[in-house]
């Protein structure tokens, strides 16, 4: 009825429900209503983001070979490549289509350890053989022939030279049989020698993001928070350049280390809890430029800058409860406090040595965050990014 509404009168009153909307999207695909295609994807990425996080399997099947849904294509597989637990802990993990799973273990981008891929890719092809048992220790040659064979192209997509000796012994030896013997050959030669492979993939090639403070499914979020129209996480690089652990908590160690106009990230894990509060600047937090200087009544000092926001989760998984705040008041982004590590807007967010507090005190950032909590400083992390 959808479909039909759309094409007599190029008008469209969407559903609250994914399932309809997906729907939609096949019919529009099959049509090949390219305007109607561009429109639900943006429906769907911008406005509706959390349905494609609380039904993503169920998404990603429905695009996989949808001609017309190039965009939504990439950004599922960005989404699972930087945080694998989308897929393969979901239930329909096991029923994954074996396409699917090969253009996934084939990227160099997949952010996962090797040893985490090989473990579900063992679950994955016992799955994928009905005659198995899933008790090895009941196994036969003709058992492991079978999975063998399941598995063939699969197995030269591990990066085995990211397993730990002790990893390989305890998971990878005991499926000896099903490993090609010229791989297996090469492993041991790995270990046993320090022999350069010439058969077996070199390391994933991705940016590790080194951060003790939150896990990479949040830094997805943060980075669509810093730029709504780009998705493609893959093209930024969050540089650690200060940690509160290694360089001390403390407003002077701060502002030694993060000082320069750069685009800036500060996070900071609150002692006695599992709550996280964090800042980014386009501007940087210290030593910024003269030509973005606002100076107001008792020489207080500011800056300016229109993307400034700071943010809290819960934990360093939430992605439900998530607050963000952004600045809106341009010209009073940043404060030039001395006796502050970083402020952001005059009390919006700041940092007094091993403490902070977000009362924004002055009203401007929006008020999403305010608390009068004063917080003390488990950790602290701050990262320029690039792209």
């Amino acid at each position: 009825m959808y479909i039909f509404r759309y094409i007599y009168s190029g008008k469209l009153d969407l559903t609250e429900k994914l399932s309809d909307i997906l729907k939609l999207l096949v019919a529009s695909d099959e049509l090949l209503l390219e305007e109607l295609c561009d429109y639900l994807r943006e429906y769907l990425t911008k406005e509706r983001y959390n349905w494609i996080h609380k039904d993503f399997v169920l998404v990603f099947y429905t695009v996989r070979k949808l001609a017309n849904c190039e965009f939504l294509q990439n950004y599922c597989f960005e989404t699972i490549c930087f945080d694998p637990e989308f897929i393969i802990t979901s239930f329909s993990f096991p029923s994954l289509e074996r396409d699917m799973y090969y253009d996934l273990l084939e990227r160099e981008d997949l952010l996962i350890k090797e040893i985490v891929a090989w473990d579900y890719l063992i679950i994955w092809g016992i799955k994928q053989t009905s005659s198995l048992n899933c008790d090895i220790n009941k196994w036969n040659n003709k058992d492991y022939e079978a999975l063998k064979e399941t598995l063939n192209e699969f197995i030269p997509l591990i990066r085995f030279t990211n397993i730990t000796f002790d990893d390989f012994n305890n998971k990878v030896r005991p499926y000896k049989n099903i490993i090609p013997s010229q791989i297996y050959k090469e492993i041991e030669e790995f270990y046993n020698k320090g022999t350069i492979p010439k058969i077996i993939l070199p390391p994933r090639k991705i940016e590790n993001f080194n951060s003790k403070i939150i896990k990479s499914r949040l830094i997805r979020r943060i980075i669509e928070w810093i730029n709504i129209e780009d998705f493609w996480i893959s093209n930024y690089n969050l540089n650690l350049i200060y940690r509160g652990s290694i360089d001390g908590i403390s407003n002077k160690s701060f502002k030694n280390k993060c000082k320069g106009q750069v685009k800036s990230l500060v996070l900071i894990k609150v002692n006695y809890s599992k709550k996280i509060i964090g800042g980014y600047s386009s501007i940087g937090f210290n030593s910024i430029e003269d030509n973005l200087l606002r100076i107001y009544e008792d020489n207080r000092r500011f800056y300016h800058s229109s993307n400034n926001f700071v943010f809290s989760f819960e934990n360093n998984e939430d992605i439900q409860n998530m607050k963000i705040s952004r600045v809106i008041n341009y010209d009073k982004a940043i404060y030039d406090q001395p006796h502050n590590g970083f402020n952001f807007g005059y009390n919006a967010f700041f940092m007094s040595d091993n403490y902070c507090i977000a009362n924004n005190y002055s009203y401007n950032y929006e008020d999403n965050l305010k608390t009068v909590t004063i917080n003390s400083i488990e950790e602290i992390e701050t990262f320029i990014i690039t792209k």
